[in-house]
């Protein structure tokens, strides 16, 4: 057997969406990885300062929505966990349940690298990756001035970097927590069953945000 390459993509799923499927989808394609692997946070440590879905939701609508695409699924490595949610450390878990013949490749949005130095033990993160994903709109153009500046902040990270164009959705989590708030569609915003499950559960129905 070879190396097997597997996409992850990271996050709250608060709710899942049609533009975290789009991407996956794209990079999947792009990178012709094996599989893409959805990881819900358990505790996102970033998000301490709001009330998330309960957990058991946010993935039972993850699972909802790559169920109908062979190469996805979903990792509960984070939902098991008790404490923050640290990427190292998940990487780290799942590299040990998967065997070192598995090439890790963790997908970002652009508007996240500027940040990436900032995460905790960044240059930890880029030791356990193949690559770090890098999601851009088409027709970007690269700043070197830019890129150096993130190489001086964080030494070898684009070496790790790999840039994938992707359709951009503006379609946020945020958004959609909001409209439902407020009443208004999500249709054709998140997958028919995600839709249904929200409605059933009478989940984002009042305003929690800080």
């Amino acid at each position: 057997m070879g190396t097997r390459s597997v996409g992850l993509m990271g996050g709250t799923f608060d709710p899942i969406h049609l533009a975290h499927l789009i991407v996956a989808e794209e990079v999947r394609y792009a990178l012709n990885l094996n599989e893409m692997v959805f990881v819900p946070a358990g505790e996102p440590p970033h998000k301490m300062n709001r009330t998330t879905a309960p957990v058991k939701d946010r993935l039972a609508m993850v699972e909802m929505a790559v169920a109908s695409n062979p190469h996805f699924s979903v990792s509960r490595v984070e939902v098991d966990r008790s404490g923050p949610s640290y990427l190292v450390d998940t990487l780290r878990l799942l590299k040990k349940q998967w065997g070192q013949e598995t090439d890790l490749y963790f997908v970002i949005g652009w508007d996240s690298l500027e940040d990436f130095p900032t995460w905790y033990k960044p240059a930890e993160i880029l030791e356990q990756l193949k690559r770090l994903v890098v999601v851009h709109r088409p027709g970007y153009q690269e700043d070197e001035a830019y890129n150096q500046q993130l190489e001086t902040r964080l030494p070898g990270l684009l070496q790790k970097v790999c840039l994938v164009a992707a359709p951009q959705l503006d379609i946020s989590s945020t958004n959609l927590r909001q409209r439902i708030v407020e009443n208004r569609p999500i249709k054709y915003q998140v997958p028919a069953e995600v839709e249904a499950y929200i409605q059933s559960h009478h989940l984002y129905q009042h305003r929690t945000e800080s």
